[in-house]
């Protein structure tokens, strides 16, 4: 198979998220996925070098998604939490098409013993709320940046955990989880807040789930 690099990067992550789709990711094989594009195991060496690289792609391809929207128009017009709820839906929304296989991503990141894949794993989450932060235009500095990334790191964890198990149409559920969660920020509820309160909208809690990878 003959095509330039970032493509062919995209069409071994599309490979493996599609052989793992018709069996599993823990039995997702380097091997099979060369068989599938006809190229050799060097090929795919070349662009990832271990198996857990291909889930870090997986999740660079939601960043990407979630960054696009922030260009949309209107977007900064939003409110500053329905900014971030925005972008954190949409990173969630890239993941959708293949949400079984996402959980099962994570549950080969959170096996006993995993340590080198773990640490690696909270840098970036770290990156990714950086990335939200950024697109959301929050400017906080010093000990109130800190404390922001802390609250959104938590919240951004809690809703990827609770969507991973939500069945609930166009993820209504997880929405709403979200909303509820940002709204508990006083320096991202303001007009948002206020906004909901004025139309006379009630958030209604959503129904907890239980967490379970499979």
């Amino acid at each position: 198979m003959t095509i330039n690099n970032d493509a062919m990067r995209e069409a071994i992550v599309e490979t493996a998220v599609m052989l793992a789709a018709r069996s599993s990711w823990e039995a997702l094989r380097l091997h099979d996925m060369a068989e599938q594009l006809a190229i050799s195991l060097d090929d795919i060496r070349c662009h990832f070098r271990e198996k857990d690289e291909l889930i870090d792609a997986w999740f660079d391809r939601a960043d990407s998604h979630m960054l696009r929207e922030a260009e949309s128009a209107g977007f900064l017009e939003l409110a500053p939490a329905e900014r971030v709820q925005h972008l954190i839906m949409a990173w969630l929304n890239a993941l959708a098409v293949q949400r079984r296989v996402t959980r099962q991503m994570i549950a080969s990141k959170l096996e006993i013993g995993h340590i080198h894949i773990q640490v690696p794993a909270i840098m970036r989450v770290s990156q990714t709320v950086q990335w939200i932060r950024e697109a959301a235009h929050r400017d906080a500095t010093f000990v109130w940046r800190a404390l922001e990334e802390s609250a959104l790191t938590s919240i951004y964890l809690m809703t990827f955990f609770f969507w991973m198990r939500d069945e609930s149409e166009d993820a209504r559920y997880t929405r709403q989880f979200l909303q509820r969660h940002l709204s508990m920020l006083p320096w991202l509820a303001g007009s948002n807040q206020r906004a909901h309160h004025a139309n006379g909208q009630a958030v209604s809690r959503p129904r907890q789930l239980p967490l379970q990878l499979d």
